[in-house]
């Protein structure tokens, strides 16, 4: 299907600079444009390539100033990043939406399937579990007894919901990610480690969107909750008994350790790791690998181990690069005062 750059400066609510009649029928990276594709501009590291682009249009922030002409159509917008994101969610709505159940998957006679699913092969569905309206079950997944999945959700290939959790309206569980697995509950006694059974369970809300390879931990009482909104990387781990508030984001390899509640609208760079039993306030920004041993009020952005403002860290680490000069020079400093005290005496 195409579209005008017209009609898409109407849609994302942005000024055609150039063919308003151009048009376009798939989406390029701005450095590989071809004709017929949209492209867009957010990075200003990659401005130079819209003067030679192929790509018939391009988005780019009504603020951007060129130094010459450009042979792309143009559409001006508040948030190139943005309106990209919406014209790619509404090329995806348009692709057409498997149904039906496959003669090899494994439907438990108990379990309940809403209607306009898509339920791939070798797909297994235990007891008691109801599946929503619209879902998409790809091949291998696995749900466990008395779970549930609301309407418009998709799950892909090997992904596992374990027994008794629940999975909320449009959300995405991506391939390999596991969904109350046992948290880690050992208690140790003379010759060996006794378990801890895990006899609580994983709630994840609405519009929540997991990556492949993560793992959400079920409790040992009660529920671990991922809230509405929110967005795991691959190969984070989310430990027993934790809380996740709305819209918050986590890149890849985070972990958070059991029992730990992080607020709303939080974003943590890769490979951050929350302590145990903390509280982490809203709007909380933490850099790549920072490592959080106690409690942060929120709204603050910090980075390090333990975690500082990230100016207060940069100079730390200007001053840990000049440690083996200045341990150097603090030798030679002892040596000079203790070579003024034998002088003294």
């Amino acid at each position: 299907m195409e579209f005008t750059a017209k009609q898409i400066a109407e849609y994302v609510g942005g000024k055609v600079e150039g063919d308003e009649l151009a048009s376009v029928n798939t989406f390029a990276k701005i450095e590989e444009g071809k004709k017929g594709a949209i492209s867009f501009l957010s990075n200003m590291k990659y401005l130079h390539y819209i003067y030679d682009t192929e790509s018939s249009i391009v988005l780019i922030n009504e603020d951007v100033k060129l130094e010459k002409e450009t042979k792309a159509t143009l559409i001006r917008v508040k948030d190139a990043y943005e309106c990209v994101a919406k014209l790619l969610q509404l090329y995806a709505s348009m692709k057409p939406k498997k149904v039906g159940i496959d003669s090899l998957a494994f439907i438990h006679p108990s379990a309940k399937v809403g209607k306009d699913c898509y339920i791939g092969p070798f797909v297994a569905i235990g007891p008691d579990v109801v599946i929503g309206d619209g879902c998409v079950l790809h091949p291998h997944v696995t749900i466990g007894e008395k779970a549930s999945v609301g309407d418009n959700t998709e799950i892909y290939s090997n992904a596992v919901v374990y027994h008794h959790c629940k999975v909320g309206s449009n959300c995405v569980l991506h391939a390999g990610c596991v969904i109350g697995a046992d948290g880690f509950g050992f208690a140790p006694n003379n010759e060996c480690y006794d378990k801890i059974p895990q006899i609580g369970n994983v709630i994840i809300e609405d519009n929540v969107e997991i990556g492949a390879n993560t793992c959400v931990d079920r409790s040992t009482m009660g529920s671990t909750i991922i809230h509405k909104g929110v967005k795991l990387d691959n190969l984070v781990q989310v430990a027993h008994n934790c809380e996740i508030g709305e819209n918050t984001v986590m890149s890849a390899q985070v972990g958070i350790a059991g029992s730990t509640k992080v607020g709303s609208w939080c974003m943590f760079g890769g490979q951050v790791g929350i302590a145990g039993h903390i509280t982490i306030g809203d709007k909380t920004f933490l850099g790549a690998q920072s490592g959080v041993p106690g409690k942060i009020k929120g709204n603050e952005t910090l980075i390090g181990t333990p975690p500082m403002e990230p100016k207060a860290y940069f100079k730390s680490q200007a001053i840990f690069r000049r440690l083996p000069e200045i341990y150097k020079q603090l030798n030679e400093l002892q040596k000079q005062v203790e070579e003024l005290k034998n002088k003294t005496v």
